[in-house]
């Protein structure tokens, strides 16, 4: 059977080998074409920005933004609208016109970067998607990189839109995405560019930390509600901050109550958050459970980022898209960094709408950043030093559907009393609502926020070791179990390799993308395992404690 598409950089991709006829995401083969060239055009016009820089020239802030929302556009579940990524491919096609006309020697250009977009998209998309590198490690580790720098482009966009950016940052996430067509570069060479990819990474990663906290405070522990209130609402799910304060401020005074969904979750613990009325709780679970709970909530969701699911023609009517999310019949909410957002086609529709079914009551407490952990820090370090604390696990990462996934909700249950898990992403639907108790007041389960918040359980590792005045982070009695699903958790274990964790255990499934010979790299140097079952995970962890 002829083979449609090729994508493989998800954790569900088909038999952890590679969609090729349709997308497991629901990504239809022409919009994985369009998103291909989408990669390609961008690759290109990042090797004519990396190129002007080399001539001393300056990069507009534009450009950036640009490069940045295209990675962005095509990670997994973002976007699955064609158009709006073939309007992306022009734009950057135009953005490289005039780039290359101040670019002083094109000589030494990559094809990529001269194309200019003629003759047929799809028979072009077929010979630049992921199997045109023939050398299999040389695939892996591109592919690898790319996705990491994809990861990189989601906290880069988030800041941006908080009016922060990075310089260094950007530059870096060209000039490697350009470095992706050079066919000159070894084995060894690309994975030194890996690890520099998780070195910006944890830059990203700060980047956005000192956004959301500069507009928004320090989050700080807080008790969420998880049930409704007796108004219409709109539903928030996605990532982006700025988004969902636009979206509070245009409520208010309205009569419709604003609610989050699965890794937004985490606005709840932000102190300028909490001064809207009207911003009731947090409705539902991981965002794979998306057409049960948005059927039921009855009201409008708005979808800020990735994490799609193809909607069911149900509520599609009530499904609108911003950003970088795009869905082909839905209402899609235009607005650039900087500009004010209208959503009042929202407001509007939520007022016809009944208030959401009640699916849970109750409240789950998060708000566990960095800044709030060391706050209470004399009293972690004294719980360790007496022996009430043995052991720290690290269970960030994504949530799916795969039925394996369950693991993490059995490894959770069995983990000794003593045990405390540090979590950031939706993975902590899996266990965040578990009664896993506490240890002399601090819960057994601390929540740091969104997978974009993963740099908040790294400052508390390296703060812990500085602490216990240890020389290497591997000291530390933390492991690290981790659940990945798509390319923002590929850049958190990207970051987590260059500050020079080992042993991490990926799960549920290594990624496809990884030739054996690149995994064979990841296992001898960073001890990188797959996760086995709960009985080996629960013995590692015992083992581990007894070791420190």
């Amino acid at each position: 059977m002829e083979q449609k598409m090729f994508c493989y950089q998800c954790q569900e991709t088909a038999g952890c080998c590679g969609c090729t006829m349709v997308g497991v995401c629901g990504k239809q083969p022409d919009v994985a074409a369009m998103q291909d060239l989408l990669v390609y055009v961008s690759r290109g016009i990042s090797a004519v920005t990396t190129a002007l820089r080399k001539e001393g020239k300056t990069v507009a802030p534009e450009i950036n933004h640009l490069i940045t929302l295209n990675l962005f556009t095509t990670i997994t579940n973002a976007n699955f609208d064609r158009e709006s990524i073939e309007a992306r491919i022009r734009a950057t096609l135009e953005a490289k016109a005039q780039l290359l006309a101040q670019l002083g020697d094109t000589s030494n250009l990559p094809q990529a970067a001269l194309w200019d977009g003629a003759g047929d998209w799809e028979e072009k998309a077929k010979t630049v998607g992921v199997l045109s590198t023939e050398n299999e490690d040389i695939r892996s580790l591109r592919e690898l990189i790319t996705y990491g720098l994809k990861g990189l482009s989601a906290y880069s966009k988030h800041a941006n839109a908080l009016l922060q950016d990075d310089e260094d940052v950007d530059a870096f996430l060209q000039r490697a995405l350009a470095a992706t067509l050079d066919d000159s570069l070894t084995v060894d060479q690309l994975v030194a560019l890996t690890l520099e990819t998780g070195k910006h990474g944890v830059s990203g990663m700060a980047m956005l930390d000192k956004a959301n906290t500069t507009a928004y405070g320090n989050p700080e522990i807080t008790r969420v509600n998880i049930g409704v209130g007796k108004n219409p609402g709109i539903l928030v799910s996605g990532h982006d901050l700025r988004d969902l304060e636009m979206l509070l401020e245009q409520t208010q005074g309205t009569g419709v109550d604003v609610y989050t969904h699965s890794e937004m979750l985490p606005a709840h613990y932000y102190p300028a958050f909490k001064k809207y009325p009207n911003f009731v709780g947090n409705y539902g679970n991981a965002w794979w459970k998306q057409k049960e709970e948005f059927e039921a909530f009855h009201g409008p969701i708005l979808m800020t980022t990735n994490c799609i699911v193809p909607p069911k023609d149900s509520y599609k009517d009530r499904l609108y898209t911003t950003g970088a999310a795009g869905y082909p019949g839905c209402t899609h909410i235009p607005g650039e960094i900087g500009e004010q957002k209208d959503f009042s086609a929202l407001i509007a529709h939520a007022k016809t709408c009944e208030p959401p079914a009640q699916l849970e009551s109750g409240e789950i407490v998060g708000g566990f950043a960095h800044a709030q952990v060391l706050a209470l820090a004399d009293q972690v370090v004294e719980a360790v030093k007496s022996g009430a604390i043995r052991k720290f696990v690290v269970m960030a990462g994504c949530d799916g559907r795969a039925k394996s996934r369950e693991y993490y909700t059995e490894f959770a249950k069995a983990l000794p009393q003593d045990t405390v898990i540090l979590t950031a992403g939706c993975a902590k639907y899996k266990y965040n609502k578990l009664p896993l108790g506490d240890i002399g007041g601090i819960p057994r389960v601390l929540d740091a926020g969104q997978c974009n918040d993963s740099y908040s359980l790294a400052v508390i590792a390296l703060k812990l070791k500085e602490v216990f005045g240890l020389e290497d982070i591997n000291d530390l009695p933390i492991i690290y179990n981790i659940a990945w699903y798509e390319q923002k958790a590929v850049i958190v274990l990207l970051a987590l390799l260059y500050l020079g964790v080992k042993n991490i255990h990926l799960g549920p499934t290594l990624p496809a993308f990884l030739s054996p010979n690149v995994a064979k790299v990841l296992v001898d140097n960073f001890g990188i395992a797959g996760i086995g079952t709960v009985e080996e995970a629960v013995s590692y962890t015992h083992l581990r404690a007894q070791r420190h």
